[in-house]
This record gives C-alpha cells, structure tokens and sequence, in this order.
C-alpha cells in the first residue's frame, strides 16, 4: 500500500510526542526498517525538529476526492493520484484512501485498472468510491443521471477494489438488494452509509449485515426527528459506527460538532476533509462533471448554491477541531489518525508511535503548520533542510 519504507535506520529528537494516546515530553524517536523501534531518551539523533514542534502519528483521510489541482474523477489515473496525495501530504496526511465520486461505469473502470499500481504511491490506503449507488433524494452534489444500482459490469469494478488495499464504497442501503451488501462485503470491501434516506431500522438492518461506517455525518442523510431518528439518529446511536465529520466550520455547525463527539466519542468519530482539487492550491475555481464550482469564503458550491466538497486539509480539520468542539489537541488528533485507521482495520499499523508500528509521522508546530512528514520512515517536503534541523 505505497508504504514500503526505508531499511536506513532513523532517529528523531522532538520536544513533543504524541504518541497516539498521551502527550509525552523530550524523547527520541527510533526508526529501523520503517518501523517504529520505540521512544528513548538518547540525545543522538539524525534530525531535530524545531523546539516548539509536535510530533504525531501522520493524519490519515478516508475521503479525499481531489487535490493539487487534480480531480481524481478526471484523472483516473496513477499520475493523478500522485498529485492528490502530494497535496495532503504537505499538509499532514500521510495515509489515504483518493475517492471517486458517482460516475460513469467506464471511469470506475479505469482507476480499477490503475488502482494496483496506484497502491506503491507512498500514502495510498486503498480507494474510496462514493457511488453511484445513492438515493437520488439526498444526491447533494453528485450527478442525478449516473446515480444507478449498480449492474453487473459496475459490480465486477467495484469488487475488484476489495482486494486493492483498504478500500470502501459510500451507499444508500435502502437503494440496494440485501444481497448486494453481503457481495460488496464478502469481496472485502468496507462500506459506509452516505447520501441516504434510510429509516434507522434499515440502517440497523444494514449494520447487522456488516455495514460499519456513515459517510460525512450530517450532510446528505435523513436527519433525526422525534419518531423517526433516520441514518443521523441511527448513526449517533449505534456504537458500531464509525462515522466521518467535516470540521469546517461549514458543513456542520459547532453546537452539532460538539452532539457528534457527545455520542460517538473520540474512538468513533474521524475527521475527513471530503477535499477538491483546489486543495493545495491557489486556484479560486474547477469543474466538476461540467459544473463550475467556485471558492468563497472557504465555502465551494455551484451556481445553485449546492455545497460541492470542502476547501479543507487534514491539518486544518484538527485546528478546527480543538476551535470549534473545544476539545484537547490529543483528542483531535486521536480523531485524524488512531480512529480512521482503526476503521480501516489498520489500528494495528497505524495511529500511534509504538514498537512494531509503521512509522508514518507527522511534525507541525503550534500554528498548525506543518514542518515534515515520513511514510514508512522516509521524509518528505524537504524536512532535512528545512522542518529540521541535523544533529
């Protein structure tokens, strides 16, 4: 999964370490083989972060739909998912799943066929496809004319993702056959409920069939209502469910950020950006299946109004959270790291810095900025010259 690591063995210095559950004092980290080998007190290191510097397990985003310019859905492709995963490396993500919003069956088919090779792309978790069976009804952004049950051409595509890394479909289980649950399931694929209109009895039919995560809570769902709690009752009730939030301060208001973690709490609640290519960027517009979207004030929607994505980095969503929610830095940063990878089925890979983990790390300094990142113990963004400093 793009993660093969150096076999050079590196030593970190940090004034900080979050170490995926406690925030700790001075130490080293040791890394070998791209693996963590644990944290000491040693003063000799190969880099030294900046003093006021934090270092941290890497963000990992289950819901990345373009970056660096790039729209994964017009660029299906191993160079266009470089340059996504580029992008939100730099600010912090170092695991991800690059995700495909609802679309024609020949553009599933070409990012299966590049899906593998896409896999060696230090950062890529597996793939996320958001579609195309949804419920017309709660559609938001994604094209009403390719919103569709998937046939069996679009079956064999998106199946073929269940062995692709960590890979999950976004669906309304009210739009599709049990049976189809239990083949999207069985070909090892995760799968989150979004863009839905379902009863909460149908969600609970649907969980009790392995459906196991809820797609940006809040936004496209049937809402919660006194005798009908739909998939947001549903998904803040059942403590199966792992949900996503969008922590911009736009998607989700403060008061219902803050209902979210009350129910879900920090080991189920993960943050995702649900980012657009101008992610990374200082481009002000894209097109989206022919649409024009356009950036303003950090909110981007068509000319209907419609919300199309977020204007949002991984790094940005824990700032927001310890803002908005008003929750400590560690709990942020459990949400954008040690619970979407446990999601993942990763808990025991990634989101702490421990003996025998895969050292994806992240430093940033107390602005939110981020200063280096490692996959697999391999810098990036010039943290040798400049996010640290030689010892």
């Amino acid at each position: 999964m793009g993660q093969a690591g150096s076999s050079v063995v590196l030593s970190i210095a940090a004034q900080h370490i979050f170490d995926g559950a406690d925030m700790r004092g001075p130490g080293l980290v040791r890394i070998s083989h791209g693996r963590i080998e644990g944290i000491t007190e040693e003063a000799r290191a190969s880099i030294h972060l900046p003093r006021d510097a934090i270092l941290a397990p890497g963000f990992v985003d289950v819901q990345v739909n373009g970056g660096g310019g790039v729209l994964l859905n017009d660029q299906p492709t191993e160079a266009g998912v470089r340059r996504i995963v580029e992008a939100h490396r730099k600010a912090g993500t170092t695991g991800c799943l690059p995700t495909l919003i609802t679309d024609r069956s020949e553009v599933i088919e070409r990012l299966a066929v590049a899906a593998q090779a896409c896999l060696e792309i230090p950062g890529v978790l597996g793939f996320h496809l958001e579609g195309p069976a949804l419920n017309r009804s709660r559609k938001g952004i994604h094209p009403e004319a390719e919103i569709r049950v998937p046939d069996r051409r679009d079956l064999a595509a998106i199946k073929s993702f269940g062995g692709r890394g960590r890979s999950m479909v976004t669906l309304a289980p009210e739009c599709v056959p049990a049976s189809m649950i239990d083949e999207l399931i069985g070909a090892g694929l995760r799968l989150a409920a979004g863009h839905s209109d379902a009863t909460a009895a149908e969600i609970g039919q649907a969980v009790d069939r392995g459906v196991s995560g809820v797609t940006h809570l809040f936004n496209a769902m049937s809402q919660l209502n006194a005798r009908e709690p739909g998939l947001l009752g549903a998904a803040l009730g059942d403590d199966r469910l792992f949900a996503g939030i969008i922590c911009d301060g736009i998607h989700v208001d403060r008061a219902g950020l803050r209902v979210a973690l009350r129910c879900k709490g920090r080991d189920r609640l993960m943050l995702v950006t649900d980012a657009m290519p101008l992610a990374g960027t200082n481009d002000r517009q894209f097109l989206l299946q022919g649409r024009e979207i356009t950036l303003h004030d950090n909110r981007l929607t068509d000319r209907d109004g419609t919300l199309a994505g977020a204007h949002l980095t991984m790094i940005e969503a824990v700032r927001n959270a310890v803002a908005l929610i008003g929750i400590s830095l560690v709990d942020a940063l459990i949400m954008a790291s040690r619970t979407p990878a446990a999601f993942l089925g990763l808990g025991s890979e990634l989101g702490r810095i421990a003996p025998g983990y895969r050292a994806d790390l992240v430093a940033f300094n107390p602005n939110f900025e981020v200063v280096g990142t490692w996959i697999g113990g391999v810098g990036s963004m010039g943290e040798a010259n400049n996010a640290s400093e030689r010892g």
